[in-house]
């Protein structure tokens, strides 16, 4: 639940072309691991990479650490935290009650939730399903660097915005908010009577053969699980530490890139859904977003997909229904495997790099004169800004609630991070001075004027 990606909702964005070939080269994979590589060397990715099609595994590997400290490699055993990817199977949690008939996700909240406020009256499982509902997103407040500090029963984070005005009509927007799928744990726990890891453990993973995939606990000795870490300006350094209590549907699993291919197999295979409840989780509602993932038309080709990052972690998953495809690239490095997973998908779809994409966008050096013209304070959105400003001849991003994010040049105006999948274009008045900037990430745009 990496504040940065948070900023710009959750999508991975997957550019593909052309035609599947009958099967991948040798020249193929080697080239994949080759892109994996490039991104492992310039020091922006560690983790692993799985890349299946229908009953064929055609690369899965680990790359670099890990840990770090003990030089142990990663490998496609193992677990990392899965950060927002956790959604996709929170939503099947809750089509599962819902074939049991245990609810109906046109019931509102306040049927299962008595004492939910009089605000979420309207407010149905769909809509929280769907980020559709209104309800403000806990991680971007405030008081969230302390609390993820400390264990908070799920009770106790539900209450954070409980009683908090809703930031729009029901229905009428969406607006992406790690609380309503904490919400949706909660609902969970309530109707099934078990606690949220239970229930997707003994409902989810054992029908499906997924092992190594549980919820996340700071205090278990967890066999094979990643260490994670950030980029700074200092180097590669541990993450900083978030209570795994708190973001419980939301973001609080762990998995292995072999489990998520089991997932996907069991997923769109008919082993854990019916078919009509598979066609609600990949129905997109507003703004491509679906129930726990996103469904987009992408060159012409259906792609069901969804990204995460938590503190050390950044995930992608995506599946090409068509062409029964698995892409998987877990990261115990924040940033984003976005671009990695892009690649793969053009290479395995017979296409050139995606639109181009290089593999490693080319950095130039300006002076500090024009750097410090884009120092300033740039508001994305209510209590959300990002703050630039230049260290030790870097420019730095410091989004409200996050670390430093480092920022390099392209060209003047135009900046990209390694740590994150980001680009910022900064904008210029009629005098010439940067009046702004837009922010891109996948296929999310967001601008904000210079305060």
């Amino acid at each position: 639940m990496n504040r940065s990606r948070r900023l710009v909702g959750v999508a991975a964005r997957v550019l593909l072309l052309l035609a599947l070939p009958p099967a991948a080269s040798a020249q193929d994979v080697a080239q994949m691991r080759d892109i994996v590589r490039h991104y492992v060397d310039d020091k922006t990715f560690m983790g692993s990479v799985l890349v299946a099609r229908d009953g064929d595994v055609l690369l899965s590997e680990g790359f670099g650490l890990a840990n770090l400290e003990w030089k142990i490699p990663n490998t496609p055993a193992t677990k990392f935290r899965l950060g927002s990817l956790t959604k996709q199977f929170t939503a099947a949690a809750i089509l599962l009650l819902e074939e049991r008939g245990k609810l109906s996700l046109d019931d509102p909240i306040k049927k299962h939730i008595p004492d939910a406020p009089a605000a979420w009256d309207s407010v149905t499982i769909y809509h929280v399903l769907t980020h559709t509902a209104g309800i403000p997103n806990f991680t971007s407040f405030p008081e969230y660097l302390t609390l993820k500090l400390s264990p908070s029963p799920i009770e106790k984070t539900v209450a954070l915005f409980k009683n908090r005005p809703l930031e729009f009509a029901p229905g009428s927007q969406m607006r992406y908010s790690n609380s309503g799928y904490v919400l949706l744990s909660y609902l969970i726990e309530r109707i099934s009577g078990r606690s949220y890891a239970e229930f997707v453990r003994d409902n989810v993973f054992r029908p499906l053969g997924m092992s190594d995939t549980g919820y996340d606990v700071n205090a278990e000795v967890v066999e094979r699980r990643a260490t994670g870490y950030v980029r700074s300006v200092a180097g590669i350094v541990n993450a900083p530490y978030i209570d795994m209590t708190i973001p419980g549907g939301a973001g609080g699993l762990y998995s292995t890139t072999e489990d998520l291919l089991r997932w996907t197999r069991g997923l769109f295979g008919g082993k854990l859904l019916t078919s009509a409840s598979l066609k609600k989780m990949t129905t997109p509602f507003k703004d491509n977003y679906a129930l726990g993932v996103l469904s987009l038309q992408l060159e012409g080709r259906s792609a069901i997909t969804h990204s995460g990052g938590i503190e050390g972690f950044n995930t992608i998953l995506t599946y090409y229904p068509a062409d029964k495809v698995t892409i998987a690239v877990l990261a115990n490095l924040n940033g984003s495997p976005g671009p990695i997973a892009a690649q793969l998908a053009a290479l395995v779809f017979g296409g050139q790099l995606a639109h181009g994409m290089p593999l490693g966008r080319a950095e130039v050096q300006l002076p500090p004169e024009v750097l410090a013209e884009y120092a300033g304070v740039y508001p994305l959105a209510p209590n959300f800004t990002l703050t630039m400003a230049v260290v030790d001849g870097a420019l730095i991003s410091r989004a409200t609630g996050q670390a430093d994010v480092p920022l390099y040049a392209e060209a003047k105006d135009k900046f990209f991070a390694r740590a994150v999948d980001a680009q910022i274009d900064f904008v210029r008045g009629a005098d010439g001075k940067v009046s702004g900037l837009v922010l891109r990430q996948g296929q999310t745009e967001l601008r904000a004027p210079r305060q």
